[in-house]
């Protein structure tokens, strides 16, 4: 499977480093292994995505462990809940790549062949995904104008990720998947109690994906216990770090042991 150009939306085809349509539009491949399908026109800003600080926060972060049972069990999921053969998943808001490699860890082992895909709108993210996860196939482009074919795709992958509904109708194929993440209601509760005088619980009502039923879910929850500053970098790495105030980022940084609970809602969404 190829891309679609995101100009023209004909198939690119890969030609000496280099993917190319019909109409002679060209995107190099990076040295890195991934593909800019961002142009400059469908951009918002000079350096869409999160910015610098927030990337190495998190990395720092997930690098510690501290959301590897979601990363797990995300994984197990998508390999559960699909069922095409060869089969061919992509990662929506991918960042550099967390979930992304260990979901294709785990359909490779599960479907022969399996491609997984990882896409998001930070050059810098994907630079870094491409560079670490070779077995995954990562591109710069928007969620909003996904760059694949129609019903190319078995599975999407979003975690925390905007998308259009019409897109995934488009995108995946018939009894194909949409597997989302979202926050379930106490997540970082004890962080968001620190910035708010009345913390409100995170909403769990399932939301409505146009063209899908939801067919599964299941609550994850746990606590983390976060020392070494990692308290700071899970505030760095949210948008609650806009709300923060110095008292509060001093006596993360410094904390040996930040109690703060993980909790997560993953649903499954069968294309109808």
């Amino acid at each position: 499977m190829s891309y679609t150009c995101p100009l023209c939306h004909q198939t690119l085809s890969f030609v000496q480093h280099n993917y190319q349509c019909a109409n002679n539009h060209s995107f190099d491949l990076a040295k890195e292994g991934y593909v800019n399908l961002m142009p400059v026109q469908h951009k918002r800003s000079k350096d869409p995505g999160d910015n610098k600080e927030m990337m190495q926060a998190r990395r720092r972060f997930l690098q510690q462990g501290h959301y590897q049972p979601l990363r797990q069990r995300v994984a197990e999921v998508c390999a559960l809940h699909t069922v095409n053969t060869p089969h061919r998943l992509l990662d929506i808001g991918c960042g550099e790549g967390y979930y992304t490699m260990q979901v294709a860890t785990a359909l490779t082992k599960q479907f022969e062949p399996a491609q997984t895909y990882g896409l998001d709108i930070s050059k810098v993210a994907i630079r870094y995904a491409a560079k670490r996860y070779p077995n995954c196939h990562f591109s710069v482009a928007s969620s909003h104008r996904l760059p694949f074919a129609d019903q190319s795709l078995d599975a999407v992958l979003r975690i925390y990720a905007p998308c259009k509904a019409q897109e995934l109708q488009r995108v995946v194929s018939d009894n194909g998947v949409v597997i989302t993440v979202t926050p379930a209601a106490r997540h970082l509760y004890q962080l968001r109690a620190n910035i708010y005088a009345d913390v409100r619980l995170h909403n769990e009502e399932a939301e409505s994906v146009a063209g899908f039923e939801l067919e599964y879910q299941e609550m994850l929850n746990y606590t983390m216990s976060l020392g070494e500053g990692a308290g700071f970098d899970l505030l760095q790495m949210t948008p609650f770090a806009w709300k923060a105030s110095d008292e509060l980022r001093e006596k993360l940084a410094q904390t040996s042991v930040f109690k703060c609970e993980a909790h997560f809602m993953i649903r499954v969404y069968r294309k109808q």
